[in-house]
């Protein structure tokens, strides 16, 4: 009958998959295609129109749409179009793309849009023709939908004009028609669409042609204290506003350019005239025209400076001649001859005037040599400036300016003292001149040498203040130790470019020349080492110098500047430390010493001794990375790599004492180094040990106890950890075997469990041990079977009476076996379970082996409140 059922639902499914499956096939999800005409565009329902609502049949929502025409106004999600950003009429088709829907036949719909011609609401429009332009559009009605572009305007003659109306040589009112027109569309009408526009032109105020003023500010004025400001204008608008300095109102047009000028000085005035729209014409601006007018101010020489050529030596008084040259200030002189005032005023003085002529701001003229006749400073005063040209109109600003000139005295060391300090050979001298009538300034003198050294002609510059003066004597002129005598023979005065005086002295003094130190015996030498170790440089062959510096460089793998250091003397060796800083390099390095000062004269001899050493290079840093290890391999020192005798590790950067191979390995940082055969060490290379210490696995509470009915194996044990995945079981600590996941757990057994970290690939050092239990079974679980014979006549085929698997349930059951007399024949428990057919229990049986026959047991669960369980059994041997 069930079967029968079964049979029947498959044919009603059946049915029915054949009543539904052709109106699927067919379905239409976007819908079928329409069309829509729309000659009413400007109806303000068009710029919200749902297409998906004209679409026909039974379109799927939630599709995209698309314009085929790309124009403006579609929503792409919801459909929704605003008709009246279409800018012309014609023909437009939308496409209805539906969601992808199983069974779909079609997934697309096509709306086809009519629009007819539409050529907007005309308007008036009041421009200025200020403006320059005007676009034709801008004279519709903006508060509905404007017109469609693809029309074209005509003017009332019919003519195409442009949409845009050049009005800026319009010069009065004028109100123009304009006709736009757009073409039909059939659908909606067989002819073209036209509106009309009323735009009316207003001439914008004229401000006419200006005429600027200049005007001389101080004399000129006279005529302009009621200037008419309207006779600077032709062809303006009348009845205008002036406004500027000195306008009292807006009616007022007339200035008093004197009290401008008294009040507000000598500028560039501008004022402005303004010509005011018609009342009635709201729509052009006012129009404003700047007027200038310059109030000249007078000659100003303030700034301007005089310089008269030229100093001069008394000794050219009676050939010397002279001329003064004026050079304008601030403000630009007008080039022209003028009237020069001026006055002398030294140790002779007098005036005069005379005439010359400005050429680009400078203006130049001759003094005579009469006014300069004796030694001494004379001021040169320019009185007064005047134009040969001039009518006065204008007084010139003017402030007398002056300039000096000096004829100098000659330079006397008449009882003058040379005073010279020591040098040592080859040494430049200091020498110091004084003389009671040797004036403050710039000398140069003349002298010779004689005694040890000699020398003629010899020249030196010196400032002098005081009456003193210091000059040098090159060491070139200081070859030879011993006594030099420097005579002074003449002395100039250089203070000045122009003049240099000049006059004949005689003044000597002694100058001492101490030896320079003995350097034919001095060596120098320096001892290999390596890189990085300090080096020594031992000197020998210093004589009796007690104290020296000396200078030296190094050269080849290792170049230094010039180095000095102090050396103590000792029976004439010394020794000094070399700057680790200048041994940079390692290999081949020269030391020259290049000089030897005695530090007690302060004498300087050179010598060029050298001596070359060798750096040796360190090896480079060893190339070693972090290592990892495992903490139960318990890795050494002798474990890293690299590996070999020329390698020593470290324990620290700075430590000295290499590491023994025995060492046991820690999570901590490692310094290598490399030893050369010079037995140099290279730069350390740190690496960073990690000792991984994989954690020994846990065991879940409870983990080891399971029921041996489940035949539980070792993957079951590794489940009851928390790295059920990683762990690996053994049957002893050391030394044991590694045991599969199937391996089945025994009673009682122990299991010994390792981890292997993933991540590390180390084993754990610690063990997790686990003695599994096997008893732990729910008895609601599982049933045994109680045997109702056995057969103990030693042929291996059920020898023993045995209740399979009631260790696992019961684990402290009892079981007792009695004959038919009631005596105990056997007693047994999980570690006593099976019978062997003989009496161990009662006496007088012989030798105990029970006869065939029936036999009663009695089992004690002693658990989950489970009864004592009777039965009888049979044996047959």
């Amino acid at each position: 009958m069930v079967k029968n059922y079964i049979n029947f639902l498959q044919f009603v499914l059946f049915f029915v998959f054949l009543s539904v499956l052709p109106s699927k096939i067919s379905a239409q999800c976007a819908g079928s295609d329409a069309q829509k005409i729309i000659c009413d565009v400007e109806n303000p329902s068009y710029k919200n129109l749902s297409l998906f609502s004209l679409l026909g049949g039974s379109p799927v929502p939630g599709g995209t749409w698309s314009d085929d025409n790309k124009l403006r106004g579609l929503d792409p999600v919801t459909g929704i179009l605003d008709a009246q950003l279409i800018t012309s009429g014609g023909v437009y088709h939308y496409t209805y793309t539906a969601p992808d829907t199983a069974g779909c036949l079609n997934n697309k719909a096509v709306i086809t849009l009519t629009i007819g011609a539409y050529a907007g609401v005309g308007s008036q429009a009041t421009i200025c023709s200020e403006s320059g332009s005007f676009n034709l559009f801008n004279a519709f009605d903006g508060t509905v939908m404007g017109p469609h572009s693809n029309g074209r305007w005509t003017n009332s003659s019919g003519q195409y004009v442009p949409s845009s109306l050049d009005i800026g040589k319009i010069d009065q009112k004028m109100t123009l028609q304009f006709t736009y027109t757009v073409p039909p569309v059939l659908e909606c009408s067989a002819t073209a669409k036209s509106v009309n526009v009323l735009v009316t032109i207003l001439r914008k105020p004229q401000t006419g042609k200006v005429t600027n003023l200049t005007l001389c500010g101080t004399t000129g004025l006279a005529g302009y204290t009621n200037l008419d400001m309207n006779d600077l204008l032709t062809g303006e608008d009348p009845g205008g506003r002036w406004v500027g300095l000195g306008i009292s109102s807006e009616t007022d047009h007339n200035v008093n350019l004197q009290e401008v000028f008294d009040t507000y000085g000598a500028s560039e005035y501008t004022y402005e005239y303004t010509v005011f729209a018609v009342p009635d014409n709201n729509i052009c601006r006012d129009m404003t025209v700047p007027v200038t007018i310059t109030l000249e101010k007078r000659l100003d020489f303030t700034g301007a400076k005089v310089a008269v050529s030229k100093d001069i030596c008394e000794s050219e008084i009676a050939t010397a001649t002279y001329s003064a040259r004026v050079t304008q200030g601030p403000d630009s002189i007008p080039n022209g001859e003028y009237n020069v005032s001026f006055s002398v005023v030294g140790p002779t003085s007098g005036s005069e005037t005379v005439k010359a002529n400005f050429i680009n701001g400078v203006l130049n003229f001759p003094i005579r040599s009469s006014f300069f006749q004796k030694v001494g400073k004379f001021t040169i005063t320019i009185t007064n400036i005047v134009s040969t040209s001039s009518r006065n109109s204008c007084v010139n600003i003017f402030s007398p300016f002056a300039t000096d000139l000096t004829i100098y005295p000659l330079p006397r060391l008449d009882g003058g003292i040379l005073t010279i300090n020591s040098v040592c050979q080859n040494d430049t001298a200091s020498a110091q001149i004084t003389a009671a009538q040797l004036l403050d300034g710039d000398y140069r003198v003349t002298y010779n040498i004689t005694g040890d050294n000699l020398a003629t002609a010899q020249t030196a510059s010196f400032t002098a203040t005081g009456g003193k003066g210091t000059f040098e004597i090159q060491g070139s002129l200081n070859i030879k130790s011993g006594l030099s005598v420097i005579t002074i023979l003449n002395i100039i005065n250089i203070t000045n470019p122009e003049p240099q005086c000049c006059n004949s002295a005689n003044v000597s003094g002694n100058l001492t020349i101490n030896p320079l130190p003995n350097v034919a015996a001095v060596k120098i030498v320096v001892n290999d080492n390596c890189f990085n170790e300090p080096f020594s440089a031992s000197v020998s062959g210093l004589g009796t110098l007690t104290k020296a510096k000396l200078s030296y460089t190094l050269s080849d793998s290792n170049v230094s500047t010039l180095q000095t250091v102090d050396l103590t003397i000792v029976n004439g060796n010394s020794s000094f430390p070399i700057p680790s800083s200048l041994l940079l390099n390692s290999g081949s390095t020269t030391i020259t010493a290049s000089s030897l000062t005695n530090s007690i004269t302060g004498c300087t001899n050179a010598l060029n001794v050298s001596d070359v050493f060798l750096i040796n290079a360190l090896p480079v840093a060893p190339t070693a990375v972090n290592q990892p290890f495992c903490k139960v391999d318990r890795a050494t020192v002798g474990d890293l790599r690299p590996q070999g005798n020329q390698y020593k590790w470290y324990i620290s950067d700075a430590s000295t004492t290499p590491l023994a191979d025995t060492y046991l390995l820690k999570s901590e940082d490692y310094y290598i180094r490399e030893f050369s055969a010079a037995g140099c060490k290279s730069p350390s290379t740190k690496i960073t040990v990690v000792v991984n210490d994989t954690p020994a696995p846990i065991l879940n509470p409870d983990g080891k106890d399971f029921c041996g009915l489940k035949n539980p194996t070792i993957s079951d044990l590794s489940k009851a950890t928390n790295v059920a995945s990683t762990v690996a079981w053994y049957d002893a600590a050391d030394n044991g075997n590694l045991l599969t996941s199937t391996t089945l757990l025994v009673d009682k057994a122990t299991y010994f469990g390792f981890d292997l970290s993933n991540a590390t690939s180390c084993i754990s050092e610690n063990y997790l041990e686990v003695t599994v239990s096997l008893l732990d079974c729910d008895t609601s679980q599982y049933k045994f079977f109680i045997p109702d014979g056995f057969s103990p006549n030693g042929d291996n085929v059920n020898d023993t009476f045995k209740i399979p698997d009631i260790e696992f349930l019961y684990p402290n059951y009892t079981l007792e076996i009695f004959n038919r007399y009631g005596n105990v024949m056997f007693k047994g428990n999980i570690n006593k379970p099976d019978w062997d057919g003989k009496n161990d229990q009662s006496a007088g049986f012989g030798d105990g082996i029970a006869p065939n026959g029936v036999y009663f047991y009695i089992i004690n669960f002693n658990k989950d409140n489970r009864r004592a369980e009777q039965g009888r059994l049979y044996l047959n041997r």
